[in-house]
């Protein structure tokens, strides 16, 4: 059964019909379940195309991502709950990798002609950030995975790492500790300068003075966890608590503990950010990890569910969202060493 085989059925018009299982809001309700309700009796399903043609849209959202650095574990619990959430309405999502910052601007410009996608996800933004004035003057819906600094009416949902931050290292302070060390994202990321914000803030509040050795920046692998924590120990004056931005970086800084034949926990308190990671569970480690928590997979579901309400008519400025980051006090945090 095709589409208007369908709407003759139904005595409607097949735009209506296309409308209704878009999820058009100016659908009556009554008239979307009667349709919902024949579409199962019939068991009918829209033919991709036909839908295009009646509602503009061609049933895939985009995504942008910049070479194999941002193909990590991240990325594809983001994707594992955005790809969820959107086939459940049966839209696709168009992948496409780039090499420069100047590559994406000019895939985005491409999509846009093409008409290959209905909407993107912009992710990582920065404090002032070129795709967004871009893709404004585009004309392509978007919603932002993160915040940004930059003009434009847009849509976005970001976790609160200021707050984040700042609460792990109140706590950490709470415990005796000053040498407090930061494992933190490159800097122009907005998550990275929130979460750096909120850490100097908290130093600020207890009038302890902000080590710039103490920071460090970098990409959240294992690799740069090591790395950054060796250079850590290696200080006059070490840490005694540090602050990793995700499960894989703190991973890296607990190996480097333990081969500078220290103890996580009793010789160097650890807090690290969970996105909850379904292989990394912080309570199976030894010792059990102290975390802020936030699923990223939730996150990419709720993203997804937000396109779908952009494309539906709701206003971008009532799609934005902060999600409270809660802190999990485990094995790896104590009251600091005596000297």
């Amino acid at each position: 059964m095709n589409l208007k085989e369908f709407a003759n059925r139904l005595a409607l018009s097949q735009t209506t019909v296309s409308r209704a299982l878009s999820g058009y809001p100016e659908v009556k309700q009554a008239t979307r379940e009667r349709i919902l309700k024949a579409a199962l009796e019939y068991g009918y399903r829209p033919n991709t195309s036909a839908l295009g043609l009646a509602t503009g849209r061609v049933g895939a959202i985009g995504i942008v991502l910049k070479g194999g650095g941002e193909f990590g574990p991240h990325t594809s619990e983001f994707m594992g709950g955005l790809g969820g959430r959107l086939q459940q309405e049966e839209i696709d999502i168009l992948v496409s990798t780039v090499d420069s910052q100047e590559s994406e601007l000019s895939t985005y410009r491409r999509l846009a002609a093409s008409k290959r996608v209905d909407a993107v996800i912009l992710h990582s933004p920065f404090l002032d950030d070129p795709r967004i004035a871009l893709l404004n003057s585009l004309g392509l819906p978007f919603i932002v995975h993160g915040r940004t600094n930059s003009d434009g009416n847009f849509g976005w949902l970001d976790i609160d790492n200021f707050g984040a931050v700042r609460q792990s290292t109140s706590h950490l302070l709470d415990l005796g500790h000053r040498r407090i060390a930061l494992l933190n994202g490159y800097r122009g990321r907005i998550f990275a300068e929130h979460r750096q914000d909120g850490y100097q803030t908290a130093l600020s509040e207890r009038g302890v003075a902000i080590d710039p050795a103490l920071c460090g920046h970098g990409e959240f692998t294992d690799e740069m966890g090591f790395r950054l924590m060796q250079g850590f120990l290696k200080l006059d004056e070490r840490p005694t608590a540090v602050i990793a931005g995700s499960m894989m970086s703190a991973l890296g800084a607990m190996r480097a503990i333990r081969i500078a034949g220290m103890k996580v926990g009793e010789d160097i308190s650890l807090i690290a950010h969970d996105d909850v990671f379904p292989y990394i569970s912080p309570d199976h480690l030894v010792p059990t990890l102290s975390t802020t928590r936030s699923s990223i997979r939730a996150a990419g579901a709720r993203i997804g569910e937000m396109v779908l309400e952009l494309l539906q008519g709701t206003p971008a400025e009532n799609l934005r969202e902060v999600w409270p980051v809660e802190l999990v006090i485990r094995n790896s945090t104590a009251a600091v060493k005596p000297a």
